[in-house]
């Protein structure tokens, strides 16, 4: 029978989920669901001077907010639990012990101040500044002696001898390391605390993890992981070791780029359909080389042949073009919902404007709208002009009303609005009248178009009129012109 599927994805809690973590998130997910198999969340929190409870808390927020769910994990559980690594001390303290027993790694007690001169000497030398063996050699009961005389030792895994170290990556291919790439290194620290490397190789192990997918920084990682697996006698699962995200100026992408982080982006106004699209063409083509991609069309398509060892760029640009697009392709109705909660966000009440409860209003607005719009947040100042809990005269507004014929024009505007019988004026009405309070008036350039602005939005600028007026009903565009025009008086 065929082994179930089983990916991962581990993150530290030291702070916000970075669109690379996310990302191999996704692939990790992605190919678990693909596949039919479960997809574990484990937590690296070894680190406690910088682990946190509010960056897990945002981490976790950030993976629900993409739709990855998780089978094993945090406010899960499951069979291979627990799943904080600082909740499985015990299980890496037996099996370092199970490593010294075999004669599979031993008790070194080299001070740090030794270590780094001995570093140094072999950089002088020429040589690879790895590990050089002093405390190889010491027995496990000669070792025991030291510990019991109050002496600290670090536990250090026995790098098996050999001229080079091969593996096959499915992301890169074959991987070769030389023999001096690593000496032998620390599982366990002095303190008793174990490192990452070790961690991580038994915990996979463990949990049964047949695919991991993660960063190409971790390369060098992946061997000394292969080691442990092989000293345990463990299967290992398959690696892929995914391209590094650049910034546009090919730099590794960091926060000198700007927003990185999935909730940085979230509060820009993507929405995870995007971003997830995106992030998903970022080290991985499509075999209909199709560009937006829905869920289902990723389930369907995602496998590992179509990896990309090649680095990445980040482009907001694109990024921004494709949330466009999926606004542009979202119902009314989920449309509508993404919106509301940005406003709301913003400060305006939407469900005190009676007038935009109306689905079919939500409709026009909508449809009016989001051909302009490539995040989220660009609704907000055309909903904040269409609000009525938010029309006011500005400054800018009061002064432009101040100008010679600004009341007569503001005043010819509400007259001939209040001749419509619709409930809400058309484009063609509201470029007619506004063709009639030029002629009436006699004005036009700035000193016509900027007084209606006033009467409609409050503010003499940065408003296209014919968008606004068709949204507000008759009785609010009277009632908007009233205000200004006694503001004036």
């Amino acid at each position: 029978m065929q082994q179930k599927i089983r990916t991962r994805f581990a993150p530290s809690p030291t702070g916000y989920l970075h669109v690379g973590g996310a990302r191999t998130a996704l692939y990790s997910w992605l190919f678990a669901k693909a596949k039919g198999g479960d997809f574990i969340l484990r937590v690296e929190d070894t680190d406690q001077a910088r682990s946190t409870k509010e960056s897990l808390d945002m981490v976790l927020s950030d993976l629900k907010w993409l739709g990855f769910d998780w089978q094993e994990g945090p406010e899960v559980g499951g069979e291979c639990g627990p799943y904080f690594q600082s909740e499985r001390k015990e299980i890496y303290k037996e099996h370092a012990d199970r490593l010294l027993k075999d004669g599979k790694a031993f008790y070194c007690f080299c001070t740090d101040e030794d270590l780094e001169a001995k570093k140094e000497k072999a950089k002088a030398e020429g040589k690879s500044p790895v590990y050089d063996g002093t405390c190889r050699s010491l027995s496990l009961e000669e070792a025991e002696k030291k510990l019991a005389a109050g002496e600290k030792g670090a536990v250090r895994f026995k790098v098996p001898q050999a001229e080079e170290f091969v593996h096959h990556d499915v992301v890169r291919g074959e991987v070769r390391w030389p023999q001096d790439m690593v000496g032998d290194f620390v599982i366990l620290r002095s303190n008793g605390m174990p490192v990452y490397n070790f961690c991580c190789a038994v915990d996979d192990a463990l949990m049964n993890i047949t695919h991991v997918f993660r960063a190409e920084e971790h390369l060098n990682n992946t061997l000394r992981q292969i080691m442990l697996y092989e000293a345990f006698n463990y299967p290992l699962p398959k690696f892929g070791h995914l391209s590094i995200i650049l910034g546009e100026d090919k730099k590794k992408l960091s926060k000198r780029h700007g927003a990185t982080s999935v909730n940085e982006y979230k509060e820009q106004g993507f929405t995870k359909e995007a971003l997830i699209n995106y992030l998903l063409l970022l080290g991985w083509s499509s075999p209909s080389e199709s560009e937006i991609m829905e869920m289902s069309q990723m389930l369907e398509e995602f496998d590992m042949d179509r990896f990309k060892s090649s680095a990445a760029v980040f482009d907001e640009a694109k990024l921004k073009w494709m949330n466009a697009t999926h606004l542009r392709a979202f119902s009314t109705e989920k449309l509508w919902a993404l919106v509301s909660e940005v406003l709301t966000k913003n400060g305006i009440n939407v469900s005190a404007e009676s007038t935009w409860q109306d689905p079919k209003w939500q409709e026009k607005a909508l449809e009016l709208y989001k051909v302009r719009m490539e995040t989220l947040l660009d609704a907000v100042t055309p909903f904040k002009y269409l609000s009525e809990a938010s029309f006011e005269v500005a400054e800018a507004g009061a002064e432009t009303m101040t100008w010679e014929k600004s009341l007569e024009v503001v005043s010819t505007w509400k007259a001939l609005v209040a001749e419509k019988s619709e409930e809400f004026l058309s484009v063609e009405q509201f470029e007619e009248i506004q063709k009639q309070v030029q002629a009436k008036a006699e004005v036009k350039g700035k000193n016509l178009f900027m007084p209606i602005r006033v009467a409609v939005v409050g503010v003499p600028q940065g408003a296209d009129l014919k968008d606004l007026v068709p949204l507000i009903p008759r009785d609010k565009l009277l009632e908007r012109a009233e205000k200004v025009i006694a503001s004036v008086k």
